[in-house]
């Protein structure tokens, strides 16, 4: 059976656990519509990604 040969320290542990942290989410505001959303992702809105159409625009029920 596998035994650590030393005590891992608080530092240590600490500095392992330093990358388990969630990151915060980047908005960009759309330079056409003014909108937030992500980068590198489709605007649901109006379904255009780097310029171009990709999906059809959603409708306001």
């Amino acid at each position: 059976m596998a035994v650590p040969r030393k005590k891992m320290s608080r530092s240590r542990i600490g500095m392992r656990r330093s990358g388990h942290k969630l990151q915060t989410v980047t908005w960009i505001e759309d330079k056409k519509s003014g909108e937030l959303r992500r980068p590198h992702h489709v605007d649901l809105k109006t379904g255009m990604y780097k310029g171009r159409q990709i999906l059809e625009p959603k409708s306001d029920f």
